[in-house]
């Protein structure tokens, strides 16, 4: 049986102690929204990238995990993406928050419409806490690949600039929130959007440097 998640400390420590492979997952969600968007290639890409790129030990495939499920506690990496509607109930919420309080990680996507949706919902999570715009020199973009010029551009969408938020706990970053860009269809498969294969390579390694900052908890300043 896996433990339960308590720490950021405990996250660091297992996954540096630990030679077994651990898990991240995708978060199902209620509200109408397709929670499911890119659930056949994008994640298993992204896996299989860090692990063969960043000698990471991720399990090949994702989990699926519900925002109020106590199992959400066995992922130090949870992956939020859609179109539409996002609704957490007053249980999801102070789960989510407990999650995140205990380490965890959510890296929020959106594919496109969400973005109304997901701001009135994490407020449900941290009234208190805002998204902040994240500088091109923020240490996400310095991991274990360096992206100067921050958070690239997959699709056009609305033609806007590329966005990446954060939500800070005590100086932690616990969600990053990208915007106007769609990290998760560029991990799929690039045929399936037809995306030049160096847009395919710009979101994985984008994707790994996230993934290295939860696991770290943001340890590479």
């Amino acid at each position: 049986m896996k433990k339960l998640l308590i720490t950021g400390f405990t996250i660091f420590s297992a996954l540096l102690l630990n030679a077994q492979s651990y898990e991240i997952a995708l978060l199902k969600y209620r509200g109408g929204g397709d929670w499911y968007a890119n659930l056949k290639t994008s994640l298993p890409n992204l896996i299989a990238f860090a692990n063969k790129e960043a000698g990471m030990s991720i399990k090949p495939e994702q989990a699926i995990v519900e925002v109020g499920s106590l199992e959400l506690f066995n992922y130090p990496f949870v992956h939020m993406t859609g179109h539409g509607n996002v609704v957490f109930n007053r249980q999801e919420a102070e789960s989510l928050r407990k999650y995140l309080e205990s380490g965890g990680f959510l890296h929020i996507d959106d594919n496109y419409g969400m973005d109304p949706y997901v701001r009135r919902e994490m407020k449900k999570v941290f009234p208190d806490a805002d998204f902040v715009e994240l500088p091109a020199s923020h240490p996400v973009y310095r991991q274990f690949f360096t992206i100067p010029d921050g958070i690239p551009k997959i699709h056009e969408h609305d033609g806007e600039e590329p966005m990446g938020y954060g939500i800070f706990l005590d100086g932690r970053m616990v969600v990053f929130y990208s915007y106007e860009t769609d990290l998760g269809n560029g991990w799929e498969d690039p045929e399936i959007h037809d995306n030049p294969v160096e847009k395919h390579i710009d979101a994985l390694k984008m994707g790994v440097n996230l993934l290295q900052y939860a696991f770290s908890n943001g340890r590479k300043e």
